[in-house]
């Protein structure tokens, strides 16, 4: 298998992403091994729970995964290689497979934890970080949006920090995740082998004792801090109708806390601010399969935006990647480049699916 590492010990099946290097990036390999995996093992009776972990250059944990990999994004879209949207249709279907899936899984979330990283990961019913976690949905520096069903659970973030997460792409350190439901325990990094080989170290205990004992021994390390970015004000500054009211009321605001925000929202793509807010309204209503329909069409938009007539070079997305991963000049042409010059008209085709419900490519995702 392509840089996955996967075992099947005493009920258990273990997974390792194992492409340390890039910190994990998921390929379309590893998306397809990894789906075909979880798949077989939905109805492998060998296989009772399901553990998740990355790696780093000297071995496991250290790294969990740093998201789709936008290197391949950007070459995939300046020659309009048609393997881009196989990528992200199989990478949805991957998370809506772990979002539902029917056997106990769990998520050893250390290290970096970003984009397609939480995208495997939010979907677990235990999701566990340490000190190192740095858990982000940091696509509109980019020129995307955050997806992998980012519009289901980011909008479920308690009162409107969703939409902060989501505009922002705020980093969150560690026990800050469990603030803002990202995460349901913290435990010390030097503790999470012993925690993984806990759930296989004693075949005469049953998967569902281990896991119950995993959640008893991790509870008891639940160290909740409130970030230092968690202003009061996020719920009512943030659950304004616009962009355009946000950014106003940051700056009649005034405090270091609003400027720094403002700043922040200066420097994403001022187009995609405006569909990410539409976004994760538009799912804090709709089911994860729709969510996922919706960024499904979202992400075919991003990289053929025909209705302001730019796609491969031209498009946000890859000017965003260009400018952060290719060039690295962090400077990257926005067009518009100011909030205010975004337009309705430029916003709603967005949302218009490409495909009939019939040909969806996640037609059948229920």
């Amino acid at each position: 298998m392509s840089n996955i590492k996967w075992q099947i010990n005493a009920g258990m099946g273990l997974i390792t992403l194992d492409r340390p290097r890039a910190l994990n990036a998921l390929s379309l390999d590893m998306v397809r091994d990894l789906y075909n995996l979880l798949a077989d093992w939905q109805t492998n009776p060998d296989v009772e729970a399901v553990a998740i972990r990355g790696s780093n250059k000297e071995g496991p944990f250290g790294a969990f995964c740093a998201g789709g990999d936008i290197r391949f994004f950007h070459e995939a879209a300046i020659n309009d290689d048609p393997t881009l949207e196989d990528f992200f249709t199989e990478e949805y279907s991957l998370n809506h497979l772990i979002f539902t899936y029917p056997k106990p899984y769990i998520a050893f979330m250390d290290g970096i934890v970003m984009g397609g990283g939480m995208g495997i990961s939010q979907g677990a019913m235990l999701r566990i970080v340490t000190e190192r976690s740095k858990l982000a949905m940091p696509e509109t520096n980019i020129g995307l949006f955050p997806d992998v069903g980012g519009g289901h659970f980011l909008s479920r973030c308690p009162g409107a920090t969703g939409e902060y997460l989501a505009l922002t792409g705020q980093l969150l350190l560690g026990a800050e995740s469990l603030a803002v439901d990202l995460a349901d325990v913290v435990v010390d990094s030097a503790n999470m082998p012993a925690i993984w080989e806990a759930l296989t170290n004693d075949p005469s205990i049953s998967v569902s004792e281990r896991i119950e004992a995993l959640h008893r021994n991790t509870a008891d390390s639940d160290r909740t801090v409130t970030p230092p970015w968690l202003d009061p004000k996020i719920d009512s500054i943030f659950a304004l109708q616009t962009i355009n009211d946000i950014a106003a009321a940051l700056e009649n605001d005034g405090s270091d806390w609003a400027t720094q925000t403002l700043d922040i929202l200066h420097k994403r793509s001022p187009l995609m601010l405006h569909v990410v807010l539409e976004q994760i309204r538009k799912g804090r209503d709709l089911s994860l399969a729709d969510d996922l329909r919706m960024e499904r069409d979202l992400v075919h938009h991003c990289f053929h935006t025909e209705h302001l007539g730019r796609s491969g070079h031209s498009s946000e997305t890859v000017e965003g990647i260009r400018a952060l991963a290719i060039d690295k000049d962090h400077s990257p042409v926005w067009k518009p480049a100011h909030i205010e010059d975004v337009s309705p008209d430029m916003v709603a085709p967005f949302f218009v699916s490409p495909w009939t419900a019939q040909n969806h490519p996640l037609a059948a995702l229920r």
